[in-house]
């Protein structure tokens, strides 16, 4: 049974700005802050891909994303990870603000505070598992012994202390996708990003890879899921419905 966010009878109306996360009013840490986020790409007629969008998610939460095609996921997705900025209104990332930054202080926010999981694992065919996860410290100025041992560190978290010198090739599809999880954590994010994360899974080790997913929210880790598919967002407590670039709902389950 899911209950929708800020009540317990019935959801936003379509368009109306969904009120911030119920977790939000415990004082726990606003990781993400989206206030009347609006999205219009140029064109004639322009192309408004969101609309007015507020929501909060908090430190430790596990949120999913979902929407059919068109509903302005993508769109959200690239400004949670400070791929893109809102055309109005405020994003905030781990209290930084979108609108305000630079190009180059938003590619450091992506390299320090957002962990990026993809549907494609991309990762380097010619380095070991060890050394891809490494890869994610690179501009951080960590040398490469420390590196090395932060990213074993993040393969034990993830089930793989075994396949550290492992190359791509050697590797199943869901242990690269386990190196990619690796990789998107080995930096400690404030937000863990995921992208249609079992979309080139099947489904038995798409299961693995979302009971992982859980295990670092329990774990304390802030993960975000964008997905089509409700079997995916049905992992995490909570679900964001949008529709045409708005929240339609914004649920708790009980």
């Amino acid at each position: 049974m899911r209950a929708t966010v800020g009540s317990s009878t019935a959801a936003p109306v379509l368009g109306e700005a969904p009120r911030p996360s119920a977790a939000s009013a415990g004082g726990l840490p606003v990781v993400l802050e989206l206030r009347k986020a609006s999205k219009v790409y140029p064109g004639a007629p322009p192309v408004r891909a969101l609309d007015r969008v507020t929501l909060d998610v908090v430190q430790g939460e596990m949120v999913s994303i979902v929407g059919p095609s068109g509903s302005g996921k993508s769109t959200l997705l690239h400004l949670i990870g400070a791929l893109d900025r809102p055309s109005k209104g405020t994003v905030r990332v781990a209290g930084a603000d979108l609108r305000k930054l630079r190009d180059q202080e938003l590619s450091a926010l992506r390299a320090s505070r957002i962990g990026f999981v993809f549907q494609q694992f991309h990762l380097l065919d010619g380095l070991s598992a060890l050394d891809n996860v490494a890869t994610g410290l690179v501009y951080r100025g960590v040398g490469l012994a420390e590196r090395r041992r932060r990213a074993a560190d993040a393969l034990e978290q993830v089930g793989l202390g075994h396949r550290l010198g492992h190359r791509p090739a050697q590797l199943s599809g869901g242990e690269q996708q386990r190196v990619a999880i690796a990789r998107a954590i080995v930096g400690q994010p404030a937000i863990l990003l995921a992208d249609e994360p079992t979309g080139n899974l099947d489904s038995g080790t798409g299961a693995e890879v979302l009971d992982l997913f859980r295990s670092l929210h329990f774990a304390g880790h802030t993960i975000v899921l964008i997905t089509h598919d409700q079997q995916v967002a049905a992992a995490a407590a909570r679900t964001v419905r949008l529709r045409d670039g708005r929240v339609e709902r914004d649920e708790v389950a009980l």
